[in-house]
């Protein structure tokens, strides 16, 4: 008898050793996450990334390789691989997390690069960011600079929004920064309650008493 617990333990283990490889392999390619699911004819694994095309590669030599290693290292029965585009990529915290690590190694600014980053997440729909850049920011020694934007649950119920955390991390002169994103989004649209003023009230409306 199959122990379920047992086996659904074994299945996250899994899928968890295959984010972090791919994570590791195709950070530069937008890596956003991966699903896993067993199939009658093998393993359907769907990856998520912001540029498609560095992992699939030239004529799919890329994914074909990548299939192998599924089978051979992972262990997953004739791998189904289908790499698709993130539907709304500055609301994956680790796409952010890599664009702003690539900007960083280009010579952006680290404020400023933050503060992009910060708007366009939150002009993405998101109820909140956190964005922590730590290293030899401005000297020899290292230190970190937060920057906040919206709400960020990081304790209590999480019922209605989805909280995600990513780092990456930029090599430069000074040495290695770390670059943490956290980012609050909503599982459905938020209702925003404003009251009118009495000069917007048109006539014909009825009034607050």
């Amino acid at each position: 008898m199959v122990n379920v617990k047992k086996y659904f333990v074994q299945q996250g283990m899994l899928r968890t050793k295959i984010d972090e490889f791919l994570a590791k392999q195709f950070s530069r390619a937008g890596y956003a996450g991966v699903e896993v699911q067993r199939t009658p004819i093998g393993t359907r694994v769907v990856i998520y990334a912001d540029r498609p095309a560095m992992i699939i590669g030239r004529r799919g030599a890329t994914i074909k390789r990548l299939a192998q290693i599924l089978e051979q290292y992972f262990g997953l029965e004739n791998p189904q691989i289908t790499v698709t585009n993130v539907e709304n990529p500055e609301l994956s915290a680790r796409i952010m997390a890599y664009r702003l690590a690539m900007a960083l190694e280009r010579g952006y600014h680290f404020r400023r690069a933050s503060f992009i980053a910060l708007r366009r997440i939150m002009a993405a729909g998101a109820v909140g960011a956190e964005i922590v850049v730590s290293g030899k920011l401005t000297g020899e020694r290292a230190r970190y600079e937060k920057y906040k934007a919206g709400r960020v649950y990081k304790t209590g119920d999480h019922v209605n929004y989805i909280v995600e955390r990513a780092v990456a991390h930029a090599l430069l002169k000074p040495g290695i920064y770390g670059v943490e994103v956290i980012i609050a989004k909503p599982l459905r649209p938020i209702d925003h309650v404003r009251i009118k003023l009495p000069e917007e009230v048109s006539e014909g409306e009825p009034q607050a008493q």
